[in-house]
């Protein structure tokens, strides 16, 4: 391969520059800070990830562009993309600051980690090519399991790590699997060229197949659909619920964008095996996500099942047109946002020898601070999916573009998708009962912190947006029509 300097267009990868400098100046910049000073390691932080923010709206492009010959993208999708993450991100950093410092790992390799993390995700949003996309999964997944075990002192988060790495090291494995399987029957790794040579009928049409039910399978793994989704109740459970915060938000719309490119992008012509295939993951995920949540006292487990049911939801809106493609990213962005207050919540309720993690901790909350418990109702009746709030137009999205679906098969997921969200609605509302109709077992007043203010607009987001979603929509739509 020759390579020339247009070729790389390097211009493209601003945003993962800026951020990549912005982490080694967090990184050199901590080695000199002391824990009482460790404040200046979060702000820091922060403004990495603004500007981040910064460096994508200045390569921001009508039309599609690419670098490293053809094996980075930069358009519609990947920019929204890349925004929600370092918006998310920096939200995320300002909700963990209290908890992480009475937990005692307020310290910088949170940081980094986390943006270790995030330009995995964003090479992941931006690949082109099937060695990129890998190269961004495995960044991001390794960030993870460090993550997961930030906490030393804890059996529970180093149980719940050493299962998420052998889980992810057997994904890694299966996604490589598929990938050879990919290339030996069509001669490329660049998505383009995939489906290319699956039009003009290039390919081994069987090995090609098995390579598909191979990358659907790891492609599964990442949004933690049944079958392969038990390493989500532990991880979520066992993990600091600051890092819960990070694993249940951002990396949802990188397993978003991630499927986009592999299945939209690369295997189109492959469509109806891997709808097939997609169509029983969701089912099976929509199924045993909301029942196993009803059986939960720690919300931390229900949280983890109840993001089993709603990765359901996204893999659905893989079913339909590009209609479809457009709510699934509807619904993750809007996932983000509710995962990101709910864990919020969770972290401003906990203290200092009290982690704020079964049902029975909310008992009583309307009693102790009826602001903080009408935020929790506005994100519990959001994913329940009751309107006017966000989640309710994500799910609605969702079905009316499985209406639209040319098969009369798909068409009838969308009631089964109801009548799993009405079963769903009964773990979100028993929540709500014990936070407005038990009594207070714990009488702690509640501190107020700085980040209320913060969580308060994330959870109200939710219910603006929900009653006025078309600016949200209209970039998601801009999104999908600069992709295409």
């Amino acid at each position: 391969m020759n390579w020339n300097w247009t070729d790389l267009n390097i211009a493209a990868a601003t945003p993962e520059i800026v951020l990549l400098t912005g982490l080694f100046a967090v990184l050199l910049a901590d080695l000199w800070t002391s824990d009482e000073n460790r404040y200046i390691t979060h702000y820091l932080s922060i403004g990495v990830m603004l500007s981040a923010v910064l460096g994508q709206l200045a390569v921001w492009s009508a039309e599609p562009s690419y670098a490293f010959s053809h094996m980075y993208v930069v358009d519609g999708i990947s920019q929204l993309g890349k925004l929600v993450a370092y918006l998310g991100t920096a939200v995320l950093f300002v909700y963990a600051k209290p908890y992480n410092q009475m937990r005692g790992i307020f310290k910088g390799e949170f940081y980094t980690l986390a943006m270790f993390a995030l330009v995995g995700v964003s090479v992941m949003i931006s690949s082109a090519h099937f060695l990129t996309a890998y190269v961004g999964l495995e960044l991001l997944s390794l960030s993870l399991y460090a993550m997961i075990a930030l906490r030393r002192d804890s059996a529970q988060a180093a149980e719940a790590a050493l299962k998420y790495f052998v889980l992810g090291a057997l994904a890694s494995g299966i996604l490589l699997y598929g990938i050879s399987m990919v290339y030996g029957a069509t001669g490329s790794l660049n998505f383009a060229e995939i489906a290319n040579a699956s039009e003009l009928q290039n390919v081994n049409g069987w090995l090609l197949k098995l390579g598909v039910l191979f990358i659907v399978a790891a492609v599964a793994f990442k949004f933690g659909a049944v079958p392969f989704h038990m390493w989500v109740p532990d991880v979520y459970q066992g993990a600091p619920t600051s890092v819960a915060a990070f694993i249940g938000s951002v990396p949802k719309i990188a397993a978003t964008v991630f499927a986009f490119r592999i299945m939209v992008d690369g295997l189109v012509y492959q469509k109806l095996d891997w709808q097939l295939m997609f169509a029983a993951l969701a089912v099976a995920s929509l199924l045993v996500g909301n029942l196993a949540a009803m059986m939960q006292t720690n919300i931390k487990r229900m949280f983890a099942f109840s993001t089993i049911s709603h990765m359901g939801f996204i893999l659905l809106g893989f079913l339909a047109s590009v209609l479809g493609v457009q709510a699934a990213l509807f619904y993750a962005i809007t996932y983000i946002l509710m995962s990101l207050a709910g864990f919020g919540i969770l972290m401003l309720l906990s203290r200092e020898g009290h982690e704020c993690e079964n049902v029975a901790d909310l008992a009583g909350l309307n009693q102790r601070n009826a602001w903080y418990a009408l935020l929790m109702l506005l994100v519990l009746f959001s994913m329940a999916g009751i309107p006017p709030l966000m989640g309710f137009y994500a799910k609605f999205a969702i079905l009316k573009a499985l209406m639209t679906a040319e098969y009369a098969w798909v068409t009838a997921l969308a009631v089964y998708a109801v009548v799993m969200s009405l079963i769903g609605a009964f773990y979100y509302l028993r929540v709500v009962k014990v936070m407005y109709f038990d009594e207070a077992t714990d009488h702690t007043p509640i501190a107020e912190q700085p980040m209320a203010w913060v969580l308060s607009l994330n959870a109200l987001l939710l219910l603006v947006w929900g009653v006025l979603p078309t600016s949200v929509v209209e970039w998601v739509k801009t999104a999908i029509e600069r992709t295409f």
